[in-house]
């Protein structure tokens, strides 16, 4: 009958405490009862070993939020089963598979050198339109942030910005054709 029977209040209190030869007995003594409830409610015999050992972690890992000795049964079975009933939503609704796009080797090499080109007409801009164009276009800044930043009044930065994006412009189409 001892099998049966719910590890005490004694050694819940230990467990509670952080008693590490408490909590070890305590998730031995609960053991057998957790993996005869998920046996009795989940759909198959891996589920349930699954269910059970996630409750015995979950036990294991906060028994020191447990109220009352005498709740850990009732919280125990909840644990095991909420996780019959996740298992047994992802037998019937899976999740869908992330497809994600690898890019050939001939997309990767073509990306590679549109990087490139972008790379060179930035590099070819005079320093205050490039300046500008990095701090706004590639580093996000805020219009105000790059106009102090480079001591620039608001429209002086919105120009120069606008004449390095429009050479940009200039040079990625003159090299396309």
């Amino acid at each position: 009958m001892a099998e049966r029977d719910w590890p005490g209040d004694v050694l819940i209190a230990g467990a509670q405490q952080g008693d590490l030869e408490a909590i070890t007995a305590l998730v031995s003594g609960a053991h057998p009862h957790v993996q005869r409830f998920a046996r009795s409610l989940c759909a198959t015999p891996q589920d349930a070993e699954d269910a059970a050992q996630e409750a015995l972690i979950i036990l294991y890992r906060k028994i020191g939020t447990l109220r009352a000795s005498a709740a850990l049964a009732s919280w125990m079975f909840r644990i095991v089963r909420n996780e019959c009933v996740r298992r047994a939503r992802l037998t019937l609704h899976p999740p869908e598979p992330v497809h994600t796009p690898v890019p050939s080797a001939e997309e990767d090499v073509l990306r590679r050198l549109e990087t490139e080109r972008v790379a060179a007409a930035i590099a070819a801009l005079p320093a205050d339109q490039r300046q500008v164009l990095i701090m706004r276009d590639v580093q996000g800044y805020p219009g105000r942030t790059t106009a102090a930043a480079l001591g620039l009044s608001l429209p002086a930065m919105k120009s120069r910005l606008h004449r390095a994006r429009a050479a940009v412009h200039e040079a990625l189409e003159g090299s396309h054709g």
